[in-house]
């Protein structure tokens, strides 16, 4: 039997099991081939058009999974990066505290809540504090602002990325009414994450803080970054194990993208095949999870977003940010900050999804293991 045969077996399987083993999704993987010679075949024509058609399999697979879970919608959640201060110095990310170039800056809880209003007014019921692991964010200022929100908006969910925090941290906020959080583990393999982090930092804690918000209530998101430095096929087979045992809630993945104030400012981009050929993958484990089609998609490739969601994702994020801060959150190169992926660009945005064929919705879109078997009861609303 040949690999692709072999390779389009395991999409069945994993399609129906909704599972997949360590040497199925290095089986898997290892039957494309990747521009960034993480997996170099050399193909033939035929070759070539072979694996064109095997990700085409894989990717109708995923779509129609989704589908299925929820229809033609397209959730959309409002992202306020509320500060780029960061005691942390992640060798990748634009805003590590040794970046003395970038220009810092923290949002008072008024400014969090006036990009809330913005927000609601234009029907963004979703919305996603995002920041830097800044201490000056201790519990009390967190929970005040969490509180304000949530009063404010008690039909909206929040969303939080802040990193790893003590459990009593989290906990706090939780009962402060926080639903969701936002912790890739980027990496679930020590030695790979020792070459990403500095000393300091340590895998082990972030698995923890993943269980301890698992075990708290929330809503709870992982996800890695495609293509950094170092990477291997079976890193990722081994990030797909983890995430098979965390059961997140919602997954967010795209390409590395090189920082040019970092020491992997001349490390080339992630992959774009790989990381929508990984979204698929991910929809047919995990089809009740939110996947976002992620800004670093859209960065790396003009309508890259509209391929996530043709691969199966079925999240973006549009920007509610002040504008004068957007240009200063930058933990990569050349991220986007007009357009439809910001929060004057919904119109825009809307219609590119409309045009492939989906409908983007301002509703909450939680996860809930009623949602398979009751699609009907969750038809969302413009």
């Amino acid at each position: 039997m040949s690999n692709i045969n072999i390779a389009k077996e395991i999409i069945d399987k994993i399609d129906i099991e909704e599972k997949i083993s360590l040497e199925d999704i290095l089986t898997l993987l290892s039957s494309f081939e990747y521009d960034n010679d993480i997996n170099i075949k050399n193909l033939n024509d035929k070759e070539k058009e072979e694996i064109n058609e095997l990700k085409e399999y894989l990717r109708l697979k995923a779509r129609e999974k989704a589908d299925k879970v929820f229809g033609k919608y397209v959730f959309m959640r409002g992202l306020i990066e509320f500060t780029n201060y960061c005691k942390n110095d992640c060798i990748y990310c634009g805003i590590r505290k040794s970046n003395k170039i970038a220009e810092r800056y923290r949002l008072s809880k008024e400014d969090i809540l006036s990009c809330c209003e913005y927000g609601y007014e234009i029907g963004f019921r979703t919305f996603v504090l995002q920041g830097g692991e800044d201490p000056y964010y201790n519990a009390e200022i967190m929970s005040d602002i969490v509180n304000a929100i949530k009063t404010t908006y008690p039909d909206c969910a929040l969303t939080l990325s802040i990193g790893e925090k003590e459990e009593d941290y989290y906990k706090i906020l939780k009962d402060n009414g926080a639903d969701r959080f936002l912790l890739r583990h980027e990496t679930s393999d020590n030695t790979h994450y020792s070459k990403l982090h500095p000393n300091n930092m340590d895998l082990e804690n972030r698995k923890k803080c993943l269980r301890n918000l698992k075990r708290l209530g929330y809503q709870t998101g992982t996800g890695i970054m495609v293509g950094s430095p170092y990477q291997t096929l079976e890193n990722i087979a081994n990030d797909f194990v983890f995430m098979q045992e965390i059961k997140p809630e919602m997954i967010g993945i795209g390409p590395f993208l090189p920082h040019k104030d970092t020491p992997f400012a001349n490390e080339r981009k992630g992959e774009l095949e790989l990381t929508l050929i990984l979204i698929s993958i991910l929809r047919l484990i995990f089809p009740l999870s939110l996947i976002p089609a992620t800004t670093a998609l859209g960065t790396i490739k003009e309508g890259g977003r509209e391929l996530g969601i043709l691969h199966g994702s079925n999240v973006v994020m549009p920007n509610l940010s002040p504008m004068n801060v957007r240009k200063k959150y930058l933990l990569y190169n050349d991220k986007i900050a007009t357009g439809t992926e910001s929060a004057e660009g919904v119109e825009s945005l809307r219609k590119s999804l409309n045009d492939i064929g989906y409908v983007l919705t301002g509703m909450r879109g939680d996860f809930d293991l009623n949602r398979k078997n009751n699609f009907n009861n969750y038809i969302c609303k413009n």
